[in-house]
């Protein structure tokens, strides 16, 4: 969890980091995590013409500017703060209201002279729902301005007029419709946010009286188009590169966003979420048309969905859920309060770290301290290293396991004595479990780890590479020693030797090859798929030295500390042999490693003999039930 927060990864539940490294899909948000949320202006269609450079209002009449000003200043969430001394005016709000005010204070406006010149009646905040917010300002004493902002392409829906640039309102026919829509194609294909501006006259007697006015709803219907903004919102750099590594590593990433559409595909192209710009549904798909689908076609749907645009927090969610239903470990990345149901129903909820709201943190299981997709990259690689070391461990503990209980056992039954005593088992056991886990959960994470596929709900903790590793090794173990055990004596031509000391020191010598046969097999189990043991051994400082203090600690035992293991110093030509025998262990491991395990599980082959057992499984699957 230290290393993941060096990563700028606040973890804040600790098992979400194993499941990381199982995940399937993540489903991203756009603005901050794949782009740079660094909203700005660059487009603008007003009076029915497009504005170049966009803060140009030469060509708008002077009745057109002051309404597209007073429409900036009061339909805003944001601020802006004026200082003395003739310093920059400091913007504050969400991206996109900063990026409208900043273009407002480009066209002359002035803020707090503006909201004073007019009066807010009610307000209607921005509503992910209807992707639009709304203002009723009083400007004089009868006059009533109902100001609208929004998604450019619903906007458009519920106009039913437009202002030309001397400001007569003219109809909105069929051609100045689609000349409407054409411009915001347009910038849509550019992978521009399209913002649209109107405006509907109300008579002071429309308006509800002020103690009526808490439940007054503003009229949408019958709106006046002013134009048109393009707001650019640039991808993060790097961020192609991560979706490549997600995509090599079976990971598919799915971008779920409020924009149209066509800036949608814009954007997911330049990312790579996309890679052909003429997909159609279902792999784009509208919020809306999601939502509108059964449960069964939602589910159906759901694998193929690679952009959801117009989409709600509630369509996040029911992705989400159809996903899970799939059988997916789904990663959900959120800022919003409105996404903590989806961050909450994730196997892992990622939640941003600057623009996320306290709602979402406390909703989510890694906080991204960036916003970066990047680091949610490195999350999935520490998560596959967490498991991944979690699969040495294994395979290293069970390899003793197995081991020292059959030497033990059928030496016991044999002969009635033990080669091991409970001493040196004890040695053994601190090897294998304390100073062995350090070694092997201490590796750092690395990109081969991305080479591989995630690893599914139901897919075997032990692997068949990790069969076949620990039985070639145990089996060599096994194997060499119970034949110094009941062929000790000879070998070691300790025939004529005292009986008794001759027993002592080929118990030693079993014990002493046991113990540097685990200190060559931790080698082994650092690379349990790949043949290179050694390869970036340099990187994990703790390994190296936790070898060298195993080893350290085997002399002192043999040598110094007799009287406390029952054991006695052995020649160095022993010591020689005893370390010829534990490094076999690596030419074996790579001549195994060669040896081709099949894909299907190795516990599942035992399935035909246990009908029983198949068909409850089955009937879990069929009933959706997770591990």
């Amino acid at each position: 969890m230290r290393k993941m927060m060096r990563d700028k990864a606040l973890v804040r539940r600790l098992s979400a980091c194993e499941t990381m490294g199982s995940a399937t899909t993540i489903c991203s948000d756009k603005t901050g995590t794949l782009t740079l949320n660094q909203m700005t202006v660059v487009e603008a269609y007003f009076g029915g013409e497009k504005m170049d450079p966009p803060d140009n209002t030469q060509k708008l009449s002077a009745a057109v500017s002051t309404m597209i000003i007073e429409g900036i200043a009061q339909n805003t969430s944001g601020s802006i703060f004026e200082p003395e001394g003739g310093q920059a005016p400091e913007v504050t709000g969400s991206p996109t209201e900063k990026a409208i005010l900043s273009w407002g204070l480009q066209l002359g406006m002035k803020f707090s002279e503006t909201r004073s010149k007019s009066s807010i009646l009610q307000v209607f905040p921005f509503n992910s729902e209807k992707k639009r917010g709304g203002v009723a300002v009083q400007v004089g004493d009868s006059e009533v301005h109902v100001y609208w902002k929004g998604a450019a392409e619903l906007i458009l829906e519920s106009c039913t007029s437009w202002i030309d640039k001397d400001g007569s309102k003219q109809s909105m026919t069929p051609e100045k419709v689609g000349e409407f829509k054409k411009f915001i194609e347009d910038m849509a294909v550019a992978s521009l946010r399209c913002v649209a501006f109107a405006y509907r006259p109300c008579e002071m007697s429309d308006v509800p009286k002020e103690d009526q006015r808490a439940d007054w709803v503003l009229p949408e219907d019958n709106l006046i188009m002013l134009g048109i903004v393009g707001i650019k919102d640039p991808c993060r750099p790097g961020v192609q590169d991560s979706i490549r590594l997600c995509a090599a590593a079976g990971i598919k990433v799915r971008m779920v966003t409020g924009d149209n559409l066509q800036t949608a595909r814009a954007i997911a192209l330049e990312c790579g979420i996309l890679t052909d710009p003429n997909v159609s549904e279902p792999t784009i798909i509208e919020g809306k048309t999601f939502r509108e689908l059964s449960d069964l076609e939602r589910e159906e749907v759901a694998d193929k969905i690679s952009v959801m645009g117009r989409s709600s927090p509630n369509d996040k969610l029911l992705l989400v859920k159809a996903l899970r239903n799939r059988g997916h470990v789904v990663a959900v990345t959120g800022d919003g309060t409105n996404d903590a149901p989806a961050l909450h129903e994730a196997d892992i909820g990622l939640s941003m770290g600057i623009q996320g709201t306290e709602v979402a943190k406390e909703s989510s299981d890694i906080i991204i301290l960036d916003d970066n997709f990047a680091t949610l990259v490195r999350v999935v690689r520490w998560g596959r290293s967490v498991y991944a070391n979690i699969q040495k461990f294994i395979q290293f503990q069970l390899t003793v396991n197995v081991a020292a209980l059959i030497i033990n056992v059928v030496s016991a039954v044999s002969s009635g004595d033990v080669p091991l005593n409970a001493v040196q088992l004890l040695w053994v056991n601190l090897i294998m479990d304390t100073l062995g886990a350090l070694a092997l959960a201490t590796e750092p994470p690395n990109n081969h780890l991305m080479q591989r596929p995630p690893v599914g709900r139901r897919e075997p903790l032990i692997t068949n590479i990790m069969w076949r590793n620990l039985l070639i090794m145990a089996f060599y173990q096994v194997a060499i020693l119970l034949t110094l055990t009941f062929k000790g004596l000879t070998l070691l031509r300790l025939e004529h030797d005292n009986p008794a000391h001759a027993e002592i020191l080929k118990n030693t010598f079993i014990f002493n090859t046991f113990v540097l046969c685990q200190v060559f097999s931790e080698f082994n189990a650092r690379k349990p798929d790949e043949l290179n043991i050694f390869k970036g051994i340099a990187g994990n400082k703790l390994f190296i030295a936790i070898i060298a203090i195993t080893v350290v600690l085997q002399v002192l035992i043999i040598e110094f500390l007799g009287k406390f293991t029952t054991t006695v110093r052995l020649s160095w030509q022993l010591w020689l042999v005893s370390i010829g025998l534990a490094f076999v262990s690596w030419p074996l491991a790579l001549v195994g490693k060669l040896i081709p395990v099949p894909d299907r599980p190795f516990l599942d082959m035992f399935t035909c003999c246990c009908p029983g057992k198949k068909e409850a499984d089955d009937g879990k699957e069929d009933s959706g039930v997770k591990n």
